[in-house]
Formats: structure tokens, sequence, C-alpha cells
């Protein structure tokens, strides 16, 4: 019995102990670090009610609390990066998709293109520099560009326009200094219409290319790196 219970302390301490390490960073709220604490508490506690709680169930504990709390770090400046290219190009759609930021450039954002044309005129340039200057402000992040079109035209024609114009936009920001190594470049063509491609505005809609920045593992390091100040 005795054995028993100082096993339980002993996970107690070692949890108690985790909430503690937390709870010295300095990006954490007085709110999240107390949700650590009663999370960790009612998982052992609960544990030891029950005598369920294993070495393998508190390290699952333990591994959810450390993941959380680098989720949080680093949703924390995906937000950041994500209103500050609202405030730099308020006509363009920006969302947060989990851990990502998805940016829409279509006709009505500022980037467009001339029929079956896939240079970057004046005005798309001037809002792609604004982009370039948010990436290169948050450098730890890895971007996508996907390239689409409407069904206009020959559907093999419409593929390599949506490549062509796609990577305009990459060249176009690597000229600008974002570093070409964070880029990944993909063109789809008109296979994947968001909008109904039977009515003019859903074309509009349609001929658009997207960016989605993600976190890159550098930034996660610096978070991991930060739990343990």
């Amino acid at each position: 019995m005795k054995s028993h219970i100082m096993k339980n302390l002993k996970k107690v301490s070692y949890v108690l102990l985790i909430v503690l390490v937390f709870g010295s960073c300095k990006t954490m709220k007085k709110a999240e670090i107390g949700g650590l604490i009663g999370a960790a508490s009612g998982a052992v506690i609960g544990g030891i009610v029950g005598d369920q709680v294993d070495d393998t169930e508190l390290g699952a504990v333990i591994g959810g609390m450390v993941g959380a709390t680098v989720g949080g770090i680093i949703g924390n400046q995906m937000d950041k990066q994500a209103k500050k290219i609202e405030e730099e190009m308020p006509s363009v759609v920006v969302q947060r998709v989990e851990e990502d930021i998805n940016i829409v450039f279509d006709e009505q954002s500022g980037v467009y293109f001339e029929t079956n044309q896939h240079d970057l005129n004046t005005p798309s340039k001037e809002t792609i520099h604004k982009l370039a200057t948010v990436l290169k402000e948050y450098p730890n992040s890895n971007i996508l560009i996907e390239g689409h079109t409407d069904n206009v035209g020959k559907e093999e024609s419409n593929f390599l326009l949506s490549k062509y114009r796609a990577h305009s936009v990459k060249e176009y920001l690597v000229e600008q200094g974002v570093d070409e190594q964070r880029f990944t470049v993909r063109y789809y063509g008109e296979s994947q219409p968001k909008y109904d491609n039977n009515t003019i505005e859903g074309k509009s809609k349609n001929r658009r290319v997207e960016v989605t920045i993600s976190p890159n593992e550098e930034l996660r390091r610096q978070a991991v790196a930060q739990i343990r100040e």
C-alpha cells in the first residue's frame, strides 16, 4: 500500500514540475497556466482515485501538455504575421487555417493577369511587394504557391497558364528578397474551381493564385527552446 502511494505521489511531482516549468514561460497568460495545472492535476488525481495511471499514460499527458504549449507559441507568431498581412493588404483575403495562413490573390485583391498572360502588371507587383515585406519580417515559415484558372480555353493550356502565373508570383517575391528555399510551387489549371464557372463572377474568382504560409522547423525549435527558458 505504501509503495503504491509513493508511486502515485512521484507521478504527481513529475507533472507539477512540468507545469512549473511551463508556468515560467513569459508568453503564457495566467489563465493558460491555470489551465495547465488544472489539466495536469485532474488527470493525475483522477488516475490515483481510479488506480489507472501508468507510466505510458503519464507520458502521454506530459507530451500533450508540451505539444499544446509549443503549439500556442507558434500560433501566436502566425497570428501576428496574419494581422500584419491584413494591415498591409486590406483588399486581400487572409485566413488562419490551423497553423497556416492562407492568402487568395484574385482580381478583387489587386493581383490579376491579362487574358492568356502570366506576366505581373504594375498593381499586382505593388501588392506582392507588400507581402514580400512581411515575409522577410517573419522568416521562419515555408511558402506554398498554387496556381488556378477558370475553365475558359483548353484544359492543357489552362494547366500551363496556372503554372506560369504561380511561378510569376514566386519569382517576384524572390526578386524582392524572400529566400527562394522557402518556396514550393504547385499548379492545377481549371481542375479545382471554388466558384461556379458558369458565371462571370465565378470565373473571375477561380482565376486565382493562393499562397499558404506554414511554420517551419526553425520556428518549432525556437518554440521548444522558449518553454525551456
